[in-house]
């Protein structure tokens, strides 16, 4: 990770971390039988809890690996963390309210426990 140092230009709004939902051409294409991404729906809670100003949220184009459907991208000053597999809304909802978490911690927490086995690494070693 580069050191603030390193960065010479600067945004007035910092934010803790940043949550990446993939809607590109293969997460929650419902009409290719894949689970649907709730993004109406992570907006408004996104809006209604306040956390834009803390913890960004992002609907993305194609982030890839298209073999493994909804993706979620979290990044954060400590680094990237890929979960793949997101199909159930319960799991939309545990994210929100661990996004208000980390807004209220002020810091990124670690993932809720249900998502170890969503956890993927898209690079090579």
């Amino acid at each position: 990770m580069r050191d603030d140092r390193d960065c010479p230009l600067k945004t007035k709004r910092l934010v803790i971390g940043q949550i990446t939902i993939c809607r590109g051409c293969c997460c929650g294409n419902a009409e290719r039988g894949l689970p649907e991404v709730p993004v109406e729906w992570l907006k408004s809670e996104w809006r209604k809890r306040g956390l834009l100003k803390r913890v960004q949220l992002t609907i993305s184009g194609c982030v890839g690996p298209c073999d493994v459907p909804n993706l979620v991208v979290i990044t954060s000053s400590s680094g990237t963390e890929w979960l793949g597999n997101i199909v159930d809304f319960d799991q939309y909802r545990s994210l929100v309210e661990w996004a208000a978490r980390c807004r209220d911690a002020g810091e990124m927490l670690a993932l809720p426990r249900e998502f170890q086995e969503c956890r993927i690494s898209p690079f090579r070693s």
